[in-house]
């Protein structure tokens, strides 16, 4: 399917739910951030914008790519409004067809799924080759559907952190697994639903 097409889905996702004043950081995110020094960031897919902006606020400096020009421009006012201008960069990328440049001490890519065609193994990649030696690469996925996910199809393969990863390919004299596990927690949905899902959590460190 084409760009025009994948734009159009991605902005329609975003406005139909609200403009949060605040929206909520990813809990894979701060549990797995909380303690690390401040350094550069790469968030991949920033949607509402709520990992960029808990990242600044802890004393991150924040690129933050999207491929929704509804999602970069509901950031870029997010962070004017919050004062956070000057660390966090929103900008809309087509993950297809190029990767944000830049080194960084954190790669963070939560729930990177999309009904159309991404190599996101080759994307995955990228951002470890972007990492700077003790930089971490957070990739959290779907491990089950909530009510109000916009993919519903039950025969859809999740897989593992441990698959994601040999995906990828990473050497491992290079890079090395820190976290791969599906742990439960209970979600909140755009319209104040909750729910139990499962994440698929994969940290890996580049090391050399």
């Amino acid at each position: 399917m084409s760009t025009t097409e994948a734009v159009a889905f991605w902005d329609g996702v975003h406005a139909s739910r609200p403009a949060a004043d605040g929206p909520r950081p990813n809990a894979r995110l701060t549990e797995t951030v909380t303690g690390l020094p401040a350094g550069d960031a790469l968030d991949l897919g920033c949607g509402n914008g709520g990992d960029a902006l808990w990242l600044a606020r802890q004393g991150w400096r924040v690129s933050a790519a999207d491929l929704s020009p509804v999602a970069v421009e509901r950031l870029t006012a997010l962070a004017r409004s919050h004062g956070l201008e000057d660390r966090v960069t929103a900008v809309r990328v087509d993950l297809r067809t190029s990767f944000p440049a830049g080194a960084y001490d954190l790669v963070c890519a939560h729930y990177l799924h999309t009904p159309f065609e991404l190599d996101r193994a080759t994307v995955l990649r990228s951002a470890a080759h972007a990492l700077r030696p003790g930089g971490r690469l957070l990739v959290v996925d779907h491990g089950s559907a909530a009510p109000w996910s916009w993919n519903q199809d039950p025969g859809a393969h999740a897989p593992s952190p441990r698959e994601v990863a040999d995906g990828i390919g990473l050497a491992p004299e290079t890079w090395t697994v820190e976290r791969a596990d599906a742990p439960r927690r209970i979600a909140t949905g755009p319209d104040g639903r909750t729910a139990e899902v499962t994440d698929h959590v994969l940290l890996v460190r580049r090391t050399a």
